[in-house]
């Protein structure tokens, strides 16, 4: 380039002995630093033209006017330093984990720009640097080349998981699916899919359309599987409810009836077609099960209330009752069973006349008078069989049973007493006292016979 009339410059004698550049770090350059080492590698002659010195040989870089040759000489070596600079730039970026490609493509121009580069500094070791930046950067382009395509491969793994799942969920019968979870995890796959699309490794045309149609057609048979899974749901529920509809009104017309016996069949039967019933929807049918419960309480709260009444009527009688009872277990053991047979038949004619007693009384009341009829029963027969020469073996044999049975009683009663129940240790006491009374009864007929 034309420059104006240069200042003197030094004669070569005069120039630094070339220094060679120092290896870029791959972090930083001390520019002022390199721009010292790089005027060694340069001269200026007295035209004012500056030299850029190589192991070829020198080449002319150009004139920087209106300066010394030192200045002249500097200025290129600082062009030589930006280069530098940009080899470090270069090498940072690798480091950093840009594309190995694009760091070669960048270093390749650089390197191919040396031999003509405007220039003063260090081009061998430049050179050689960058040699190495070229390396480095092609063998860190394969292993990311190798990595990308572990990548699409991992990848397109992922995406035939999803695509499986989804195969998965739409196979299954529509009868065993649970739809609201199942829905919601072919929607939580649908996003993950997205989210490989939108953040992930772009795979092979081929192989994304091959896995999105899959993944497409699960989603569309889920869908249909669906629809038609609640038609035919929406087509039961209406049958349900008109059936329990039926039911419900049939309930709310015995709810005020007062034939308590019949009509709490009635009310079984009602329970028993309400369970064979198809469902309606979980909605209506909560109602209707609200209505038919309201209609069996109105009627069995009535029932209740009444047969309360009766109990509370019949308690006069059971006194009556528990007297004629206590009198008739008097009679035991039976020594005279011709007295006590008419003893007894008295009771039992009082007993009649008596009426009704409370129904939690009624068994028990009951079985303590068979107790007595029974061992009555027995002392007859004993008595007509005394004169049997069987009758020692048969009277032995019944001792035994009387007292296995009592021994059973025994333990019964001792079990009612520990479950704290009065009824039940009543009941138990009655029925142990009168086996007892049956034994005394057959041993004192034993002993006659002997």
């Amino acid at each position: 380039m034309s420059t104006p009339t240069p200042k003197p410059t030094p004669r070569p004698s005069s120039v630094p002995r070339p220094q060679a550049a120092q290896p870029v770090s791959g972090t930083t350059v001390d520019h002022d630093a390199e721009v010292a080492r790089a005027v060694t590698h340069g001269r200026a002659d007295e035209a004012g033209t500056v030299y850029v010195i190589t192991a070829d040989g020198e080449r002319e870089v150009g004139q920087y006017p209106d300066a010394s040759g030192e200045e002249a000489v500097e200025y290129f070596a600082k062009k030589y330093v930006e280069l530098l600079e940009h080899a470090a730039h270069l090498r940072n970026r690798l480091s950093a984990g840009a594309p190995g490609r694009e760091v070669t493509t960048a270093a390749t121009a650089l390197r191919e720009s040396l031999a003509e580069a405007n220039v003063v500094g260090d081009l061998k070791g430049l050179a050689a640097t960058l040699d190495t930046l070229l390396s480095d950067a092609k063998a860190t382009e394969s292993k990311q080349a190798a990595r990308a395509e572990a990548a699409k491969l991992e990848a397109a793994q992922k995406r035939e998981e999803i695509v499986v799942e989804a195969e998965t969920l739409a196979g299954k019968d529509p009868e065993k699916i649970q739809w609201k979870v199942s829905g919601a995890r072919l929607r939580e796959l649908f996003a993950a899919w997205k989210d490989m699309q939108r953040s992930g490794p772009r795979l092979p045309r081929a192989v994304d359309q091959e896995l999105w149609g899959r993944f497409s057609q699960a989603r569309n048979t889920f869908e249909r599987k669906r629809k038609d899974f609640f038609a035919e749901l929406d087509k039961h529920n209406s049958e349900g409810k008109r059936i329990k509809e039926k039911i419900v009104a049939e309930a709310e017309s015995l709810s005020s009836s007062t034939d308590f016996r019949t009509v709490s069949q009635k009310y079984k039967d009602l329970m028993t077609q309400w369970k064979r019933a198809p469902r309606a929807s979980r909605k209506d049918d909560d109602a209707l099960w609200a209505r038919f419960r309201a209609a069996q309480d109105v009627f069995f709260a009535a029932r209740d209330a009444e047969n309360a009444a009766l109990d509370e009527e019949y308690k006069g009688n059971l006194e009556v009752k528990e007297a004629l009872l206590t009198k008739a277990q008097a009679l035991l053991p039976i020594t005279d069973p011709t007295a006590a047979k008419r003893e007894l038949r008295a009771i039992q004619d009082e007993w009649e006349d008596a009426g009704k007693v409370p129904r939690a009384d009624v068994s028990r009341m009951e079985n303590g008078l068979r107790e007595v009829e029974r061992a009555l029963a027995d002392a007859e027969d004993a008595a007509w069989k005394r004169s049997n020469p069987e009758t020692k073996a048969r009277t032995s044999g019944a001792l035994s049973q009387l007292d296995e049975s009592i021994a059973e009683l025994e333990a019964a009663l001792e079990a009612a007493k520990a479950g704290g129940d009065e009824k039940s240790v009543a009941e138990a006491q009655a029925a142990l006292d009168a086996r007892r009374a049956w034994r005394d009864q057959l041993a004192q007929t034993a002993a006659e016979l002997d």
